[in-house]
């Protein structure tokens, strides 16, 4: 076959494929790869590499004699000299893919050695929570303007940090509950209680706390909303055109509105849902509260979903939410 070129490859692993006793059966698998199933270059220099490590666990052995133990092994000491889970179960499904090939091919092989091996888990990745300070930089960028574009994106702002809702939360919004016909609000406004009613995954409805700067922001975007409004009489956030806001145009207004205001990090909607949780928590402690306010069914896989009582929840964010706290002097 028409080998990726040599220097890409490294010249380690393909002296390990080329000197070990099975190296004819390495190379026609690899052929295999790219003449019939025409893997691109990029994705063979990842299978070379990955099936020189399966040579270099086997080492005078023949592949064939590899057994769960020797797969388990080798996947502990890459785990513990730090590779990622992600590599790990590549080069599992390398050798899990090379194996079945084999037992194709050569009867003699009694059992795939790598059935029932896997990774580490993944650690899920969640997106960077915004400093206290850039996110009072953000919730406070563009003060001075006051036309109703303006006062609608900082009214949803101070939604998303002030109460951590998601997005399909935010603009599912109406201004109060509504029945129409069939229509029933899925998620609503309720400025003399101060929260918000919102329906999250799986059906679930949960009242959460909003903020007095967020009441503000509301209150402001609220006295203007007619001037942009159109049809639908719902809707909490409309678009100029007057339709409730669809999730692409506020994910761009809220990255156009953070880069306006100097905040470095990529800002979208799920940021501020995780700052909202990160500064709540880092002030409070509280798991429980956290939990119920983000709809959570669990916290980190360890914490049961825990009803809490809503004027309890109240108290620990009003206590705890930078934003949700009047400074000294505020009447």
């Amino acid at each position: 076959m028409n080998a990726p070129d040599d220097a890409a490859l490294g010249q380690a692993d393909l002296a390990a494929l080329a000197a070990h006793r099975d190296s004819a059966s390495l190379h026609a698998y690899l052929a295999t790869l790219e003449n019939e199933r025409q893997y691109s270059p990029h994705t063979l220099r990842a299978y070379h590499h990955a099936l020189a490590e399966l040579v270099r666990v086997a080492e005078s052995r023949p592949l064939e004699s590899l057994t769960h133990v020797d797969i388990r092994n080798a996947v502990a000491r890459a785990h513990g000299g730090g590779l990622g889970a992600r590599s790990i179960a590549h080069r599992l499904s390398v050798w899990r893919g090379f194996f079945r090939w084999l037992a194709l091919n050569s009867p003699t092989l009694a059992a795939n050695p790598v059935d029932g091996v896997r990774a580490p888990k993944r650690r899920k990745a969640l997106p960077k929570a915004l400093s206290t300070d850039d996110a009072r930089t953000l919730m406070e960028a563009g003060a001075d303007d006051v036309s109703p574009e303006a006062l609608r994106d900082r009214a949803m702002l101070e939604l998303f940090y002030s109460s951590g809702l998601r997005l399909a939360e935010l603009i599912g919004l109406d201004t109060h509950y509504r029945e129409n016909g069939a229509y029933r609000s899925a998620g609503w406004l309720d400025l003399d209680s101060a929260e918000v009613v919102v329906t999250g995954k799986g059906g679930k409805r949960r009242a959460v706390p909003v903020g007095s700067k967020a009441l503000s922001a509301l209150r402001a975007w609220l006295a203007v909303r007619d001037t942009m409004l159109r049809d639908d009489p719902n809707p909490l956030f409309v678009s100029t055109r007057g339709a409730r806001l669809a999730p692409a145009s506020v994910r761009q207004r809220v990255k156009r509105l953070a880069q306006a205001a100097g905040i470095p990090a990529n800002v979208h909607p799920h940021v501020l849902r995780h700052s909202f949780a990160s500064h709540v928590l880092q002030s409070s402690g509280d798991l429980r509260a956290v939990q119920d306010m983000l709809g959570h069914a669990s916290i980190a896989a360890t914490q049961v979903y825990t009803s809490l009582d809503f004027q309890y929840l109240s108290k620990i964010y009003d206590n705890a939410h930078p934003r949700a706290r009047k400074r000294d002097g505020e009447s």
